[in-house]
């Protein structure tokens, strides 16, 4: 009797493991649970924000329930296929067993047969659970409200569990509704020590925004000194959000994890830094004509409802760039000894985020009308400063941009993008003395950079991709016949 009672209970239980999106990552650190011990969450409901080493993203449970023990807490980084949350799915058939003290993984803690919870039987076609952006339908994901305690009590108490405490006793208030809040505003609010609930929200639907968290933090907050603030983006700009530094008052030095995002770009900026051969050239150019062009689209009725900046033309002077000059467009296959020409261009743009930087990319960028690589530069923009750029969206580019002018650098030696052949830096667009028809006029000129892999981009190709860009900016009416 005794066996088939610790079965039973074992069956009551399933287990969510950290899924493995197949971008070849293998773990990932819990930022924020949305669920404890007790709530009811429902199939899809999201119940935690883990980040990876390319992206923060939302993980959805496949199965109803009521949370019976979070595995791991916050801040911890977890292997893919690890157990991180067991749910009771079946509330009220019995008493359940006494949570787990120590939340280690399964096959360290070695439970015995009887007691041990029943493995996560597969998930259907069609039902994999996987993180945010990975293949889920859109009805699989919803996030469904929590039920509030009474709620669940009520449920337990239809199901055969204990009584509901007598009439005389005070009826524990149900809690409160979680704060409406995004991913990264979530993690700003964490590392400043805001707790949410007592945020105003001045966002749309309630909805907190990080100047709300920012206002919450003034009180308290020590101000940052000025040569460690990161200077004001420009109005027009990609890679232009980088994290506020709040720094305790009287502290002399602040040290820092190294993990997630910031991990991964270190491990690739060496590797790719101690691997590809980089040679980088520089171009300065009169831009002139090119800003009157931005200036022109953005009264043309064809560009109404998209964002026109001076990237948008540089992004397209260089693939008019590659078109001319396709050999730039490569990778390097160190184990086959090939080098792989790409007939594609997924145009990476490189940004800085609260996270650090990442390099979305726009898929099949060489395809795009103006008006396209317009409206795909700005949904990247939105997603990234969102904190919603999902590792697929970072995977398979080919060339890279890299805006640095916006934080007033005139240009840079920009390290290659692993997997990739060439990287653009841009420099700050100013007004200068220069000589024009003879005459030295002010005019608005920028440097240009252009690093690129030497095994297999020779001085003669990367100088030809670089005068292409050049000379495009310099008389815009070239992409009419070079395009």
């Amino acid at each position: 009797m005794t066996t088939m009672t610790d079965t039973s209970n074992a069956a009551r239980f399933r287990e969510f493991k950290m899924p493995d999106v197949g971008e070849g990552l293998t773990e990932a650190e819990i930022l924020k649970w949305y669920v404890q011990p007790g709530d009811t969450v429902a199939d899809g409901q999201v119940v935690c924000e883990v980040e990876t080493a390319k992206a923060a993203v939302e993980l959805p449970i496949p199965f109803d329930g009521v949370v019976h023990e979070l595995r791991f807490p916050e801040g911890t980084t977890v292997d893919v296929g690890q157990v991180i949350i067991a749910v009771d799915v079946a509330p009220g058939s019995g008493d359940a067993p006494a949570p787990v003290a120590d939340p280690a993984p399964v096959a360290e803690s070695a439970p015995a047969p009887s007691a041990e919870p029943e493995p996560e039987p597969e998930a259907p076609k069609g039902r994999q659970p996987v993180l945010v952006g990975y293949g889920v339908s859109e009805s699989s994901t919803k996030r469904r409200a929590r039920k509030g305690m009474a709620a669940i009590q009520a449920e337990l108490n239809g199901h055969g569990a204990a009584p509901a405490p007598a009439a005389a006793a005070p009826e524990a208030p149900a809690p409160k509704e979680r704060p409406l809040a995004k991913p990264p505003v979530r993690k700003l609010a964490k590392d400043l020590g805001i707790d949410l609930a007592t945020v105003v929200p001045t966002g749309k639907d309630g909805i907190i925004t990080r100047e709300d968290v920012h206002a919450a933090a003034t009180p308290v907050a020590t101000p940052v000194p000025a040569q460690v603030q990161a200077p004001a983006p420009a109005a027009e700009t990609v890679d232009a959000f980088v994290a506020e530094a709040v720094v305790p008052a009287g502290a002399r030095e602040t040290r820092i994890p190294v993990k997630g995002v910031r991990k991964a770009i270190a491990q690739a900026m060496v590797g790719s830094a101690f691997t590809a051969p980089h040679v980088t050239e520089f171009v300065t150019v009169d831009v002139t004509r090119t800003m009157k062009l931005v200036a022109e689209l953005k009264e043309d009725k064809d560009m109404a409802g998209v964002r026109v900046n001076p990237l948008l033309l540089i992004a397209k002077a260089l693939l008019v760039a590659i078109k001319r000059n396709p050999g730039i467009n490569a990778a390097w296959d160190e184990p086959n000894q090939e080098i792989v020409q790409k007939h594609y261009v997924n145009l990476g743009i490189a940004a800085a985020t609260p996270r650090g930087l990442i390099v979305p990319n726009i898929k099949d960028a060489h395809d795009l009308t103006l008006p396209q690589l317009a409206a795909a530069l700005g949904e990247l923009v939105a997603t990234a400063r969102d904190g919603k750029t999902s590792p697929a969206a970072m995977a398979g580019g080919t060339v890279t941009i890299t805006n640095v002018g916006v934080f007033g650098v005139d240009t840079g030696t920009p390290i290659l993008n692993p997997g990739e052949s060439a990287i653009l830096a841009v420099g700050a667009i100013k007004l200068q003395p220069w000589v024009h028809k003879g005459k030295v006029k002010p005019r608005q000129v920028t440097t240009l950079a252009l690093s690129f892999d030497h095994r297999l981009v020779d001085g003669e190709l990367g100088s030809k991709v670089l005068a292409d860009v050049a000379a495009i900016l310099e008389n815009p009416k070239r992409l009419i016949t070079w395009a």
